[in-house]
């Protein structure tokens, strides 16, 4: 268990000192992330930035998903969580969540485009690993760009999603420190866990 987002960013970034003198790019997925991306940057010396990814959230129990959606790309959508929504539910929860990408790119990145990825070493961090579909439409937004290589980091996660992801012909390495066999939510790993706000996220990336 993790005292909070600091003290995991902060062994995570341990792991991946091995990258440290490479042309390093984190992005971090808002907002939960941008602690963790905070401490590896500033362990690495590397530009910090955000990619905007976001859970497609079920109607009954929004901290469960049936997919996610990021800011350049078509959802991703597990047929099997999103059985039982009905198809307008589906939509009108995919364009709620497209609104609020919107939203965070202009808040949070300040309107800019993603930072420039091409043969570059890319860290794509969150603070945790449920499903997996957050992570997985970032990825495709980031190989799009032609990164040198592509490094997942998370303090915790599923050890279906985690391995799922080591699947992934796209990403190179994958770094999950906490793999819990009874794995219920990201925040378990967490002692202090809280919701990170925008002003928050925006004193990090100004740091």
């Amino acid at each position: 268990m993790f005292t909070d987002r600091i003290d995991a960013g902060r062994k995570l970034a341990q792991e991946l000192t091995r990258y440290r003198g490479e042309d390093i790019l984190v992005l971090a997925i808002p907002r939960g992330g941008v602690q963790i991306g905070f401490e590896i940057a500033r362990e690495l010396d590397a530009e910090l930035s955000l990619i905007i990814a976001k859970k497609l959230p079920c109607p009954c129990h929004p901290e469960s998903g049936f997919g996610a959606i990021a800011e350049d790309g078509p959802p991703i959508i597990r047929k099997e969580a999103s059985r039982g929504i009905h198809p307008k539910t589906i939509q009108a929860i995919i364009h709620q969540q497209e609104q609020e990408i919107k939203r965070r790119i202009q808040i949070l990145r300040g309107n800019q485009p993603l930072p420039a990825i091409s043969g570059r070493t890319v860290i794509l961090v969150d603070e945790g690993i449920a499903m997996g579909s957050t992570m997985q439409t970032a990825i495709k937004i980031i190989k799009k760009h032609e990164p040198e290589k592509l490094i997942v980091a998370a303090p915790v996660g599923s050890p279906e999603s985690v391995h799922a992801l080591e699947g992934m012909q796209d990403v190179d390495e994958v770094y999950v420190l906490e793999k819990p066999q009874f794995f219920k939510s990201i925040k378990q790993a967490y002692r202090h866990w809280h919701t990170v706000p925008d002003h928050e996220v925006l004193t990090l990336i100004s740091a």
